[in-house]
């Protein structure tokens, strides 16, 4: 069916509730073609798009879908039918969550629905912790506030991956009609218990949790008057968690914006709710002034990225990108873990899981402590993925590490987009447990006489300068599809021989799983699963690569090298930047 056959469809469907059909005849040709052009894809991510009527739009019948398919899976391939929901702070979040219990409850599954909002590695750690099969979190992100969204977990509290992904996806495109949606009312539920409101027993549990995986209370207890934190939720779903967190540890100076406390779908301080956008900070560093904080951070709308600000020598704060964040608390755990003596007797039986696109300074760190790194795709469910391999390896090994039999103790990871995972409480990444994390540093470091900002260039001192890059391009609708296509197939199809002026050694079709030696010839695989992703590795430790986002009407390319100093990589980052954009737009 096209655009209009859809939308007329929708008009004279039964299913389709009467307050939708207004809104549908309100609607212009343009916004009709947009939001029926085609159905919004059930990806291996799960669904994310703009709120609103229609196939290709986030409302309760893609979601009831979704639910429908997930649903049909379960019952397929599990006697486990328990389910956990959470949902954050954006518009229509908790309406949805609702919605998708009672389609579980509906087909006899039992549905676990927090009873207010929660950050998203509440619910990962939900999963194990209630025995669950899978897991749904209602949530864009850090997308903007038209934007919502619907993401799965399994049993390991890790969003779905391959085969499963597939599986599932396969599932949710059966469901060919909304009339094949099950759905029961909320008492008929509540009645049958198969809908169970949950929330202090996780809340209390999670926080236990996280509270275990500190290294150095004693230099908290030491510094906890004198460490000054700002604090903005960006009126998500940290601010509970995060600030109870803080002051159980002991945190006594924390401030938190107070324009941005309230959770609010509509984020009406910030136009974009990124903690990775330097705007979203405008407030909070305005509040940092006026405290003298030494840290400023931000946690996007479900509470699983951390933005960071520190102070510098001067006083003037300076902000840290993921992979910079990411790697001061590596640093940190690792140094303080040898020091106290909790690193693996064998190090290299150690890990440390990062992206294929996040900075190369992780490698280097490795080999200084002697830990193995683990590369993933993009994405960090592949990096919690990974914590489930390393357990199956331990287990079938009679409970010991070993390197050689994949049973790796799994020391901490991170993508470069703002994420890390410190402990295995959850399988994705956690803002809360990194605060708390860059929290324990900035007061270690201050009983040394150092910031945060000092200590990170301590850490460029001891292994090089690294400097990475991310840009977007935003290309919405039918045509923005096409031209992402196009873009990819011209950069697969016609590989350039150099980049920013450093010649292309290699080149990395994930797609294809095909690793092309341009120097020898030679051809190899990319030791990875399948995926959208092209990447180039340049000399002089440079790199670049290229990828459609899973989420967004977005290309995103990455960019990264290392230098003699700082100002070195920066013009190697920028004339790299620059000529791939180009090549790309060509």
């Amino acid at each position: 069916m096209n655009a209009q056959q859809e939308f007329v469809k929708w008009l004279s469907d039964d299913i389709i509730d009467l307050k939708t059909k207004d809104e549908l005849r309100r609607m212009s040709a343009e916004e009709v073609n947009d939001a029926f052009y085609k159905e919004l894809s059930f990806g291996t991510g799960g669904l994310r798009g703009v709120i609103g009527v229609g196939t290709n739009r986030m409302n309760i019948y893609t979601v009831g879908k979704a639910t429908q398919g997930l649903a049909n899976y379960i019952l397929k391939h599990t006697d486990n039918k328990k389910v956990v929901i959470a949902y954050d702070s954006r518009n229509m979040s908790a309406e949805f969550a609702l919605s998708a219990a009672l389609v579980l409850n509906a087909n006899g599954i039992e549905a676990y629905l927090f009873e207010s909002l929660r950050p998203t590695p509440e619910l990962s750690f939900a999963v194990r912790y209630l025995g669950c099969t899978a897991g749904i979190v209602v949530t864009a992100s850090h997308n903007p506030p038209e934007y919502n969204g619907y993401k799965v977990y399994w049993e390991d509290g890790a969003q779905i991956t391959a085969p499963r992904d597939r599986d599932i996806i396969a599932e949710v495109n059966a469901v060919k009609d909304y009339s094949e949606i099950k759905r029961m009312e909320k008492g008929d539920a509540e009645l049958l218990r198969r809908l169970h409101i949950i929330g202090e027993e996780v809340d209390n549990a999670y926080l236990a949790e996280l509270k275990k995986l500190v290294l150095d209370p004693e230099v908290i207890k030491e510094m906890s008057d004198e460490i000054k934190i700002v604090y903005t939720p960006l009126h998500g779903s940290g601010n509970v968690p995060v600030c109870r967190l803080l002051a159980q540890l002991g945190f006594n100076k924390v401030t938190v914006v107070p324009q941005q406390e309230k959770p609010d779908g509509n984020f009406p301080t910030v136009a974009y709710p990124n903690p990775e956008d330097p705007k979203a900070f405008a407030l909070a560093l305005e509040l940092a002034e006026k405290v003298d904080a030494d840290i400023v951070l931000a946690t996007d709308p479900d509470a699983d990225r951390l933005g960071v600000y520190a102070k510098d020598k001067s006083g003037n704060y300076v902000s840290f990108t993921g992979n910079m964040s990411g790697l001061l608390i590596a640093e940190y755990q690792l140094a303080r873990k040898e020091e106290k003596g909790l690193l693996p007797k064998n190090r290299a039986d150690g890990a440390l899981v990062t992206t294929i696109v996040s900075s190369n300074m992780a490698e280097a760190i490795c080999k200084a402590y002697g830990i193995t790194r683990i590369e993933t795709l993009t994405g960090f469910k592949y990096i919690g993925e990974q914590i489930k391999l390393f357990e199956e390896a331990k287990a079938e090994n009679g409970g010991k590490l070993d390197a050689s039999k994949g049973a790796y103790e799994y020391l901490f990871g991170y993508e470069e987009s703002y994420g890390c995972l410190v402990g295995t409480h959850a399988r994705d990444k956690d803002a809360c447990v990194a605060v708390m994390a860059l929290a324990e540093a900035a007061a270690y470091y201050k009983s040394k006489g150092l910031t945060l900002w000092e200590q990170m260039l301590n850490i460029y001192k001891k292994y090089g300068f690294y400097k990475e890059e991310l840009a977007s391009i935003t290309l919405k609708g039918e045509d923005g599809s096409k031209k992402i296509v196009a873009m990819m197939d011209r950069m697969r199809n016609e590989p350039p021989k150099t980049i920013g002026g450093l010649r292309v050694l290699a080149l990395r079709d994930y797609e294809n799983d095909v690793r092309n030696d341009l120097m020898t010839g030679e051809e190899g695989t990319t030791g990875l699963p399948k995926s959208n992703v092209l990447y180039y590795e340049l000399e002089n430790n440079g790199w670049c690569c290229i990828r459609p986002s899973g989420t967004e009407p977005k290309i995103k390319f990455y960019f990264g090298a290392k230098g003699e100093t700082m100002d070195s990589v920066q013009k190697i980052v920028s004339a790299v930047k620059e000529d791939l954009l180009a090549l790309a737009n060509r």
